[in-house]
């Protein structure tokens, strides 16, 4: 896998000061993408130990709420892959952290068998996101009033509670 960016102090892609990955790789190719670049799946870095090494540092800081996955799309399965054996680690050493991601497949598409964004990293990852943010950016959808997300069609999903209840919760921060 490989990644665009790591943002270390980054107020506006979730709840708190969070540091935010930046991951390459997409399918979705949504209209209107402010990151076109990160389409290709070799765009930036390579995802290195050394990389996860210095995310967990920059985790660690008392003030840092969490990780936020973006991209690109964390939830493109070259991507849950990689990303899978590393939120383990951070879970692990840093409980406390929330970690956000977003993705343009739904979540139902990522639960569906043989959909092509499910894979076998599927579940195992999705259990380890506190907030999922899913669904395309559509254009015509765009509303900038909306906090941390794009488009009107997007959610923002409270993951444990959507696993516990087997649909769709919305998480508080989703706003109407």
């Amino acid at each position: 896998m490989y990644y665009g960016a790591i943002k270390d102090c980054d107020i506006a892609n979730g709840i708190g000061v969070r540091v935010s990955l930046f991951v390459s790789g997409c399918t979705n190719r949504c209209k209107g993408c402010f990151q076109p670049e990160t389409w290709s799946f070799t765009y930036g870095k390579p995802f290195t130990q050394e990389t996860q090494t210095h995310l967990l540092h920059l985790l660690s800081a008392s003030y840092i709420r969490g990780l936020t996955l973006l991209g690109g799309d964390p939830l493109e399965p070259e991507n849950q892959r990689a990303l899978l054996p590393f939120l383990r680690t951070l879970r692990e050493r840093l409980p406390q952290k929330t970690v956000w991601a977003y993705t343009g497949f739904t979540l139902e598409a990522l639960l569906t068998e043989g959909a092509y964004p499910r894979c076998e990293a599927t579940d195992d990852m999705l259990s380890l996101i506190d907030v999922l943010v899913d669904g395309p950016f559509v254009e015509e959808k765009k509303d900038i009033r909306l906090r941390f997300r794009g488009s009107s069609n997007q959610r923002i999903l409270d993951m444990p509670a959507t696993l516990r209840t087997g649909k769709p919760v919305f998480s508080p921060y989703h706003e109407k």
